[in-house]
């Protein structure tokens, strides 16, 4: 085994990795200026024991820890089965979030089975559209099929602050930086998909979706002064 594979292996590694990426997610929030807006439908319901469906673009992954409150109701997230979607699972398991490891090899029905369970059992599902691989902001048609199977509120999240540290990843990954001030939105999609549909009426539902996210994304963009579209630095 390679030196390098030893060390990507390393459990020790990954633990300490996890844990400074959690611990600079929570001293950015805690050191800045945060406005939440729209989440008051999406947190009812999580208490009312309504599990619901959370919908972002992976770019913004990093502050979903305080896009769905815990405190109402318990959420599983599905991440990567590769090494970075593992460590991504685990550090938000340390919020008090679950995780489900996905393949974008293989979404298949054992998937979908365990989705539905889980909110068969009252837990709300959070899910990258364009994860874990993308293209970056394109969504794929796995949250319609859970909307379509489940009949549960779909709702579209996303942050956006005047700092954040900018990854060299195929979607530009956010992280958030400290002492800045930023706003995280939640909308719901209101859509609902029937359960006899046709690829052409999926193709449709998908870009709504799509659309719904791109708003929800860009507007947090714009609520910091911050041009859509534009790099971290600009």
């Amino acid at each position: 085994m390679s030196l390098r594979k030893r060390i990507a292996d390393s459990a020790w590694l990954n633990r300490s990795v996890e844990g400074a990426f959690a611990a600079h997610v929570r001293f950015a929030h805690r050191s800045s200026s945060w406005r939440r807006e729209g989440f008051e439908p999406m947190d009812a319901a999580a208490a009312a024991g309504e599990p619901v469906i959370m919908v972002l673009w992976h770019q913004r992954l990093f502050m979903a820890p305080y896009m769905f409150d815990t405190s109402k109701g318990p959420i599983c997230t599905l991440t990567s089965s590769g090494r970075a979607g593992r460590m991504v699972g685990q550090i938000l398991y340390r919020f008090g979030m679950d995780t489900v490891a996905m393949s974008s090899h293989a979404r298949n029905l054992s998937l979908t089975r365990e989705v539905m369970g889980k909110m068969r059992s009252g837990i709300s599902i959070g899910i990258a559209a364009d994860g874990p691989r993308g293209p970056a902001r394109i969504c794929s048609t796995v949250p319609l099929a859970w909307a379509r199977a489940s009949g549960k509120r779909v709702f579209v999240v996303s942050y956006s602050a005047r700092r954040v540290l900018e990854f060299p990843t195929w979607d530009r990954m956010w992280l958030p930086a400290p002492w800045t001030s930023g706003v995280i939105m939640c909308r719901e999609w209101k859509t609902k998909i029937p359960r006899a549909v046709d690829a052409q009426e999926l193709e449709h539902h998908r870009l709504d979706l799509q659309a719904a996210l791109n708003a929800v994304t860009d507007a947090c963009d714009r609520a910091i002064g911050r041009e859509p579209g534009t790099p971290s630095g600009q």
